[in-house]
């Protein structure tokens, strides 16, 4: 592994609750890694399987799904069928030999930008010592790495 990887990391980000909490760490200057690259949704609720999986196929290192606090859904039960959906993917992945722990379901409330900054962090610093995906693209000759 280089010592300069820099993991890529896809955030799915409910609108009303972790997208919001995305918005105000930035507002309040609370730093995360700029490898997170955040996707906002209506809900966790909409992400599906192969959205996910095509995150992975599509070169990220990592996934983290944030949303709504659990019991505190904008649309009821969609951040409870998203992690029903992010467990699906973990045993997926443990099947094709590909870390679980490269996906990773968060829940947090619009005003918890300190600690969606933290956890995203936490995130990334986990990819980081798994290492780059073995599904991430291989550079073409003539192409930096």
């Amino acid at each position: 592994m280089s010592a300069t990887f820099e993991p890529e990391v896809v955030a799915f980000c409910c609108r009303h609750c972790a997208y919001a909490a995305a918005d105000l760490a930035g507002s309040a200057r609370q730093a995360y890694p700029t490898a997170v690259k955040v996707i906002e949704l209506p809900c966790t609720g909409r992400i599906d399987i192969i959205n996910l999986l095509h995150a992975f196929e599509n070169g990220a290192d990592g996934v983290l799904i944030a949303g709504c606090l659990e019991g505190k859904c904008h649309y009821l039960k969609g951040n409870l069928h998203a992690r029903q959906r992010v467990r699906h993917v973990q045993k997926l992945m443990d099947d094709i030999g590909l870390e679980h722990e490269r996906a990773r379901m968060i829940n947090i409330s619009a005003a918890m930008g300190v600690q969606f900054a933290q956890l995203a962090g936490e995130h990334v610093e986990t990819v980081r010592k798994l290492g780059p995906s073995p599904l991430r693209p291989k550079p073409r000759s003539g192409e930096a790495a």
